[in-house]
């Protein structure tokens, strides 16, 4: 690996063109988190497990994202961005290849959990984007890749699900995603910046100041829990879908679930005018709003066993107010230390995937105990925390200033 780096300064890397690559890289990254939901019937048929246990796989690749922003992110705030970023997604490709290959179930649940760790490559693409953005346009950038990590989420389960009823298996899914993860090693090669390190690595050191940055912060603590409340209830929704439209009154296929992903895709385009009204000072009305389209989107939701428009309708609405609110928290939590942005974002996308890999683990087992009624419940119980946090945060800053 090397492949020499272009010439750089900071209004380089930000072109329209460039940013236009990196949304789709975390598009693609993210995608293959979520690739497992449509497929999970053909998982469990080629595995010979139920389909609720394969159902936990999506929680495995969860896991996995945890495990690697909280164990491999951190290091960008020292090293080598682009020489990390390499082996973190020569390690993406591995795990692929693994997982297309896989001949027994815990063999793919290990590939899960590796594939998992090896996308959080996607979040030193978003910490190199913050660390070099003005302030005044933050929010927008990272709000475009959001965008596109969120069109990944979501339009993973369409790919997944059109690739697996045309070739008529689930291999090629990851077979077609390891391609495409070599192509954008090579296109990221090509355009970032070969930066000289930033620090001495004093590894535990490293990691041991996440829990200062914690202490320190209260906004990152509040927006980290908001994190991992909205893509709790996101998960608990489309890793519960599958079992609704696989089974009475849809019986859908792989391919008709997976576009079902398409519908979701339209809430995601939210996230990048949320960074734009939160540049502009509008974060808390937008927090406000968010909240609440993410708690009635799941009056909606529930009616969805019985009704498609309502389900489509639950659909925008969730994914309007939790990609959102995603956006908006960012936008926040990138004007706290700005010497250290790589563990800031490791602190918050943590608050947020434990809540992600909580949720899908939590829709399984709902519905495998009281089915979608119980599944709807756990999933509005989350906005609801939410919105209750919120409005005693709120109280408290208007306490503090009448007493000021």
């Amino acid at each position: 690996m090397t492949t020499a780096a272009p010439a750089f300064d900071g209004n380089t890397l930000l072109t329209p063109g460039r940013m236009l690559l990196f949304a789709l890289a975390a598009g693609v990254l993210v995608a293959s988190l979520y690739y497992v939901q449509p497929l999970t019937s053909l998982l469990a048929l080629s595995f010979r497990v139920s389909a609720t246990r394969a159902g936990y796989l999506v929680t495995a690749t969860q896991i996995g994202y945890v495990l690697g922003i909280v164990f491999l992110v951190p290091l960008s705030d020292v090293l080598n961005r682009r020489q990390l970023l390499s082996y973190m997604l020569l390690g993406k490709i591995a795990a692929l290849l693994l997982a297309a290959g896989s001949q027994s179930f815990a063999v793919f649940a290990l590939a899960s959990v590796l594939m998992g760790i090896t996308s959080s490559a996607l979040m030193v693409v978003t910490a190199m984007i913050a660390s070099y953005a003005p302030d005044h346009s933050r929010g927008r950038l990272v709000g475009s890749v959001m965008t596109g990590l969120l069109l990944g989420i979501l339009l993973a389960r369409t790919v997944a699900g059109v690739i697996a009823q045309l070739s008529g298996g689930w291999r090629p899914v990851y077979l077609l995603a390891a391609l495409a993860v070599a192509a954008l090693l090579l296109m990221l090669r090509a355009i970032l910046p070969d930066e000289a390190p930033r620090g001495k690595l004093r590894y535990a050191r490293l990691l041991a100041s996440l829990a200062d940055i914690i202490r320190a912060e209260p906004l990152l603590r509040q927006r980290a829990l908001f994190a991992g409340l909205g893509l709790g209830t996101f998960s608990v929704f489309w890793t519960g879908l599958t079992f609704l439209l696989s089974g009475a009154p849809y019986h859908y296929t792989e391919m008709q679930i997976g576009l079902f992903g398409l519908v979701g895709a339209a809430g995601a385009l939210a996230a990048h005018g949320a960074g734009r009204l939160a540049d502009r000072g509008h974060a808390a009305r937008l927090t406000w709003l968010l909240i609440a389209a993410a708690l009635l989107s799941w009056l909606c939701i529930a009616f969805g066993a019985q009704s498609l428009t309502a389900l489509i309708a639950g659909v925008l609405l969730l994914d309007i107010g939790v990609m959102g609110l995603q956006v908006t928290h960012q936008s926040v939590i990138y004007t706290l230390a700005p010497h250290a942005r790589a563990r800031v974002t490791t602190v918050f996308i943590a608050g947020g995937f434990i809540g992600a890999a909580t949720g899908s683990g939590l829709a399984s087992a709902g519905f495998a105990a009281g089915g979608w009624p119980l599944l709807c419940a756990i999933g509005a119980a989350m906005p609801l925390l939410m919105l209750l946090v919120w409005i005693g945060h709120r109280a408290r800053l208007r306490r503090g200033a009448l007493g000021a």
